[in-house]
């Protein structure tokens, strides 16, 4: 870290001191709110790789290094160690939960759980064939309607109950849209199972109630939401927090995270590897496609593979790439699609070009095979991201609304358009 406290920025004839901030971890930062005032200069980030956009608390992430952190927790330990619920918990409430709080946790996200019957006819009325992030996103704003008498959003409980209901209705609300997809009866969540195997139940279950559950995909499914549960100012969070700035309710900003995770360079990319790997077809054709991946002319591309943030290994994959393995020796899955997967894999870490430019596999290549070996459609990938970062944007919502220094979103830009010209028609 730096030891300069300040720095000095000359522009013509005017010099302007900015502070420099010190992160608990990370790189040091320059405050520059009063650059404009004092300079009458903005400063130009596309994309805000070198802006931070707000102070928090809840996750740290060194792309260098390869580390993600939960409140401090490393993401190896958590998900070694910790339940989904309990992370949940973990990201809302600052600190890991005893167990009465957990037990308690837990009893109110099961209470939580049940939708209005108006939910139903909402997702109803959607084709049967349409994008379930669409479907999610309407559905999540519809709760908005449904609480519209405690949206107070001066009120902590009132605040804290909304974070609740979105943490244990967005897996009822997946459960639903997926159901109304196979054109399966609308149901109502087991409030005597645990968190994922309620969802799954749900999810899953015949028109006449049933549904064996497997421990192997329980497990799998609660690390991959442990994982996907947040992580710092992505795109989506982001999003959260821009809506959350204008005070707007819990329920539209997280709706709006949702479109954001929707598209494929964000939440959707795992949707994307699957229809790379049937691009490919054929693990015979696995060496012909990293051949056409290194052709930048080919227009081809390797989905899953390096990240925007880590310059290392993601750590999340690192996780996930040994749990793939554990879930399809245990479900005996065979699939051809999923040898095209572990080819590819072991093509790219072991290809000096793929090594030397850091793309190894990233979260999102392997949550796709473990989702297709869990026989979730690949149109609900991308449903099951959002239904993990549940817990992260509502603890970054709920973070934003107590910070003092907290403003409503407003980006400059640089006007590049026509010069000020008159109307002579």
């Amino acid at each position: 870290m730096s030891d300069l406290d300040q720095v000095t920025l000359n522009a013509g004839d005017k010099s302007v001191v900015l502070p420099v901030l010190k992160p608990t971890l990370g790189n040091d930062c320059v405050d520059i709110s009063k650059l404009t005032k004092e300079t009458g200069l903005f400063t130009y980030d596309s994309g805000y790789t070198a802006t931070a956009s707000c102070k928090s608390a809840i996750t740290f992430i060194d792309g260098d290094e390869g580390v993600l952190l939960y409140r401090g927790y490393p993401i190896e330990q958590l998900s070694e160690k910790s339940s989904f619920v309990e992370v949940a918990y973990l990201l809302v409430n600052g600190e890991l939960p005893d167990a009465a709080q957990l037990k308690a946790f837990e009893a109110e996200l099961t209470a939580e759980s049940t939708v209005d019957a108006s939910i139903n006819t909402l997702i109803g009325s959607f084709a049967k064939d349409a994008h379930p992030m669409a479907i999610l996103a309407a559905s999540i704003a519809q709760l908005s309607a449904k609480y519209h008498a405690s949206l107070d959003l001066a009120d902590e409980v009132q605040r804290r109950q909304a974070a609740l209901r979105l943490i244990a209705k967005v897996p009822t609300l997946s459960a639903l849209i997926y159901r109304h997809s196979q054109g399966l009866p609308a149901n109502q969540p087991d409030a005597s199972l645990d968190y994922v195997s309620r969802f799954l139940k749900q999810t899953f279950e015949s028109a006449d109630g049933q549904y064996e559950i497997s421990p192997a995909v329980v497990k799998a499914l609660d690390l991959l939401f442990i994982l996907h549960a947040d992580h710092e100012q992505n795109a989506s969070t982001s999003t959260v927090r821009l809506v959350g700035s204008t005070g707007a309710n819990p329920y539209a900003s997280v709706a709006a995270g949702v479109t954001a995770l929707w598209g494929p360079a964000h939440g959707g990319a795992n949707e994307a590897v699957l229809k790379m790997l049937e691009e490919i077809g054929s693990a015979d054709n696995v060496e012909s496609a990293v051949l056409k991946a290194k052709d930048k002319a080919s227009g081809f591309r390797l989905m899953g593979f390096g990240h925007r943030v880590y310059k290392n290994f993601d750590p999340r994959a690192k996780i996930i790439g040994v749990m793939t393995k554990q879930v399809l020796e245990e479900l005996g899955v065979q699939d051809p699609l999923l040898d095209v997967a572990v080819k590819l894999e072991q093509a790219a870490l072991q290809d000096e070009y793929f090594v030397a430019r850091k793309l190894y596999p990233n979260v999102d290549f392997y949550s796709g095979i473990i989702y297709k070996a869990l026989q979730i459609p690949t149109e609900m990938f991308t449903v099951m991201f959002a239904l993990g970062r549940t817990a992260g944007w509502v603890a970054h919502w709920l973070e934003q609304q107590v910070d003092p220094e907290m403003k409503i979103g407003r980006p400059r830009q640089v006007y590049t358009g026509y010069d000020v010209r008159n109307y002579s028609k």
